[in-house]
């Protein structure tokens, strides 16, 4: 599969499903760069972030229960949710600066953002995720498989991640791999776009299928 054609599928799957996160996730302090009271934020350690594992397995189990992938959309609209809500407001504005260079295509800024980001909090699969992005856009694909890896190591469920490193391994032409890799996510969450990339009987296409 060429570049560009990878290149335009991961965007038109994480971009939408970021920019819904963005929407949802909360940002007012983190915008603001000021803690409660209109104080200025003092550096500080990352605090822990909340485990939300039984959280994000109810939402995949209603995602596997949808009847159309509208409903499904519209569920994992709540895994995001909770994917990029940062652990604190100083790991929130990162996050957001990262993703809001990113969609002005200023990469090396997002990237900047995202590594200051995942050395404040090393825990923070998100960080990982959004850095491996960037360097996917870049034709990177061995650097974002390495960050996906993290993202998936602190966030076993982020089925975002685990998708995305299936078009990783696509990148890097192990397509066995990403075969393994894309249906070890897909029956954690069927309404993947991507699942469209896994061949079907008698489809003639290679071009668009792993």
């Amino acid at each position: 599969m060429s570049h560009i054609v990878l290149s335009k599928l991961a965007a038109a799957v994480l971009l939408l499903s970021v920019g819904t996160a963005q929407a949802q996730a909360p940002q007012g302090a983190a915008r603001s760069g000021e803690g409660e009271g209109g104080r200025a934020e003092a550096p500080g350690v990352c605090p822990q972030q909340r485990d939300t594992t039984a959280r994000q397995r109810a939402i995949l189990a209603d995602i596997r229960g949808a009847t159309n992938e509208m409903e499904a959309r519209r569920l994992t609209n709540g895994l995001w949710e909770i994917w990029a809500s940062a652990p604190d407001a100083r790991a929130q504005r990162l996050l957001d600066e990262g993703m809001e260079r990113r969609a002005m295509a200023d990469l090396d800024a997002a990237t900047s953002a995202f590594d200051r980001l995942v050395a404040y909090c090393p825990d923070y699969a998100e960080g990982y995720n959004q850095r491996a992005f960037v360097a996917f856009i870049r034709g990177d694909y061995a650097t974002a498989l390495e960050d996906l890896e993290r993202a998936v190591a602190r966030a076993p469920l982020h089925v975002a991640a685990r998708s995305g490193m299936a078009l990783s391994l696509m990148g890097l032409g192990r397509i066995l791999a990403a075969r393994g890799v894309m249906r070890e996510a897909l029956d954690l969450h069927p309404w993947l776009p991507e699942r469209h990339l896994l061949p079907v009987e008698g489809s003639a296409n290679p071009e668009i299928e792993l």
